[in-house]
């Protein structure tokens, strides 16, 4: 007996859960409690779904010993052998046996609990139900009352913390209403119920029968659809000709969101604009819009002007400033600048708090088409180097837009194994997984149907699970049980970031995921993990109140979780019944007939040989090539610029100290940067003179790329460069670095 096994699940499983929480949120600029409060989420239900297989394995080694357990005997003092009595039904049978008869009894039955082999996992009885109160409630506390708060704390608008607690207990007075009416009904119907007996372990009993009901309705939704879903989406992706197409249909689609929430983004910083010129310095709500401007993007200065990215600052999807944003800010700031548009008069506090949700929101939404947009079109462009390369003879590999790798990487992972493995491998792997996972659903759709049937056992999960139990295999045990629970949880979270209607939250990696995501993530992790588990349970067998096996141990997840016997109608009927929907579930999702009906009412779906959807197909053909038309360009400029600075380089240690204003004019001519032709020589040395001495863009354009040029490392974006403000450009030294100004730090 040792708790080694489980000290090491639980550090490896709280490693995991950090990792994950690295990778796709970044702890730096998000607030402390988010960090954490999304770090337990994900960490309880992990420890669920991992340390439950060794629960189910120490609960068939405490069902061996009770069947097995040696029968106790009572010494006659007048006897010289014991006569042995029993302290169940068969004393009565046994009572007039022979001493020497009960004393074989008694040896063969110490012989029987040899043969009960300890787990290699097994850990003293009090410790899994210690760590399963815990982690339980803990969960329970989280999903229903503090993550929903939190939720809807970050979204609101108000700008005190008072103010926005009592906005986020408005928004959930709904969500909270109607889990009060649930309750209320359970409990209303356990009062009335004179054979039901209402106490304190009662109470706790509705709680988690409403918790758990709510639970496994959702559960069997998305696994209806994720069982069929998963194993298609990997046969999908082993054709590539198929998943460009449907990339490039889903591209089309998402620039219409892009563009809308771009509009919106535009407005709401227009309505930010006319606040903060209604609002002036000394004013009692000053305060408010300095807070609303902090919430703005990091290229907009609240000026109504853009700025290139500085550092340290968010970066929303590494991409820069779309063109007609751009233009469309700046004609609205030069508006409301010259007076054409009149500023917000007389703005009060609910209409900035107003003002300030609308920020969060859109920036929000344009954060999350960014993150999308660009996600979708590096995977779109993968797709086509996958599709030129396979019809290629030369079995290299060849990058449209070439990634970034280090030497050891490129030297493991050279193009002709990166051809075999990506054009000749996965494919192939992929098919194979495909045809595991789908056995594996029917496996499971197969139980879910007959789990229910106590004799004979038709639940295949069941079978496999009493059959390693019966030859003490306990190892084999957990593998099947971690395997089983971890593809039940695939398939429903799978199903959670995958339908359209849920799109608003969404897992971004390289740190891109929003706060908002994270807390929902978390919130739903709790909340589908315990009846997805209790499920499981019922699969294999080791749930007595379905079996109606009254003999049979509990584990301590379901002594800890409770049976649902207050209820009849849900522990009876809802609870075993309710799962067989997962056949017609599966059966609407592989016939596509979700789809077919959306893309009847006229919500454009992917659907095979539609002529509409041929088009949005073709349409986002031509939205990649534009794309790859502006990152080339990109490219293109960003060599050049790296070219012109290793030349100028060599001839600054070759001992000229300057160029000369011609010399300056024939390497400008030569490899002029974004198609722009410099002035003369002379224009060039007389604006360097004037802007040494004032930050005035005399020349325009070129005065700003021979600043530019003049610099050592250039601080700007190559894409955003050409936007900058001219009020906020500042002298250059010879030496490279910007002149600082006197009030750079006030």
């Amino acid at each position: 007996m040792s708790v080694g096994p489980l000290a090491v699940e639980i550090v490896c499983v709280f490693c995991l859960a950090v990792y994950l929480l690295h990778k796709y949120g970044d702890w730096r600029r998000q607030h402390l409690i988010v960090t954490l409060a999304t770090l337990v989420a994900w960490y309880f239900s992990f420890i669920i779904i991992f340390i439950l297989p060794l629960d189910v394995s120490s609960t068939y080694y405490r069902q061996c010993l009770k069947d097995n357990q040696p029968l106790q005997p009572t010494i006659s003092p007048t006897s010289s052998f014991p006569n042995v009595t029993y302290n169940v039904s068969e004393q009565s049978d046994m009572l007039d046996l022979p001493a020497e008869h009960s004393a074989r009894a008694i040896r063969q039955s110490a012989q029987d609990v040899t043969e009960c082999h300890e787990p290699w996992s097994h850990v003293p009885d009090h410790i899994l139900p210690d760590l399963w109160h815990v982690v339980y409630w803990t969960s329970m506390v989280l999903t229903w009352l503090i993550i929903p708060i939190m939720m809807s704390y970050s979204s609101a608008g108000d700008f005190t913390v008072l103010g926005k607690l009592k906005t986020a207990l408005i928004e959930n007075a709904i969500w909270y209403g109607s889990y009060l009416f649930v309750f209320g009904v359970l409990l209303i119907y356990v009062a009335v119920n004179p054979d039901l007996q209402f106490d304190k372990t009662g109470l706790k009993v509705i709680l988690v029968t409403a918790s758990n009901t709510w639970g496994l309705f959702l559960v069997v939704l998305m696994l209806g659809y994720g069982l069929v879903e998963v194993p298609r989406s990997l046969w999908y992706h082993s054709k590539q000709g198929f998943m460009l197409s449907h990339v490039q249909f889903k591209v089309a689609k998402l620039s219409v969101e892009k563009s809308e929430s771009e509009e919106a983004l535009e407005d709401v910083l227009e309505d930010v604009k006319k606040a903060a010129d209604s609002v002036r310095d000394h004013h009692p709500y000053r305060p408010y819009i300095e807070t609303i401007l902090t919430k703005c993007p990091s290229w907009w200065d609240g000026l109504g002007q853009i700025s290139g990215p500085s550092q340290g600052v968010r970066n929303y999807g590494a991409l820069a400033v779309p063109e007609h944003m751009q233009r469309n800010i700046s004609t609205a700031a030069t508006a409301l600048n010259d007076g054409a548009v009149r500023p917000m008069e007389a703005p009060t506090e609910k209409s900035l708090a107003r003002l300030n949700k609308r920020v969060i929101s859109a920036v929000r939404n344009h954060h999350r088409t960014q993150c999308q947009w660009t996600l979708l079109v590096n995977e779109a462009i993968h797709l086509e180097d996958m599709e030129k390369n396979a019809e290629s003879n030369d079995c290299l590999f060849k990058h449209s837009f070439m990634p970034e790798r280090n030497a050891f990487v490129r030297s493991v992972y050279t193009p002709s194994v990166e051809w075999y493995w990506k054009c000749r491998v996965k494919p192939m792997c992929f098919k194979v997984l495909t045809v595991v996972l789908a056995l594996f659903a029917l496996l499971i759709v197969w139980s879910e149907v007959t789990f229910f049937n106590r004799e004979p056992v038709l639940s295949l999960f069941a079978q496999f699970i009493h059959l390693a139990a019966k030859h003490y295999n306990y190892f084999q045990i957990e593998v099947i049980s971690c395997l089983t629970i971890a593809f039940l949880c695939t398939c429903t979270y799978y199903t959670v970031f995958k339908v359209r209607v849920l799109n608003y939250y969404y897992l971004a990696p390289f740190h891109q995921t929003d706060e908002y995501s994270l807390l929902f993530s978390g919130m739903l992790l709790c909340r589908l993990t315990p009846p997805l588990c209790l499920n499981f349970l019922g699969l294999i067998h080791l749930d007595s109140h379905v079996t109606k096996d009254h003999e049979l141990v509990e584990t301590s997840y379901t002594e800890i979780m409770g049976h649902m016997d207050v209820i009849s109608i849900i522990s009876d009927g809802f609870n075993i019944y309710f799962p067989m929907a997962i056949v017609l579930l599966c059966a609407a999702t592989f016939l596509n007939l979700g789809s077919r009906c959306l893309h009847f009412l006229g919500f454009e779906q992917f659907i095979g040989e539609d002529d509409i959807t041929q088009e949005i197909v073709d349409e986002g053909r031509e939205l990649l090539k534009r794309e790859k038309r502006k990152r080339q360009r990109t490219e293109d400029s960003e060599s050049r610029r790296q070219d012109y600075q290793s030349r100028a380089g060599k001839a600054t240690t070759g001992g000229q100290r300057s160029l000369s204003g011609s010399r300056l004019a024939d390497t400008l001519t030569a490899a002029p940067p974004n198609n722009i032709t410099p002035s003369s020589s002379s224009e060039n040395d007389h604006t360097q003179l004037l802007r040494d001495v004032a930050p005035i863009d005399y020349m325009g354009q070129n005065a700003e790329i021979y600043d530019e040029f003049n610099r050592a490392v250039p601080s700007v974006d190559p894409v955003t460069k050409s936007y900058q403000s001219h009020r906020n450009t500042t002298a250059a030294s010879r030496s490279g670095r910007p002149v600082r100004g006197i009030f750079d730090d006030v």
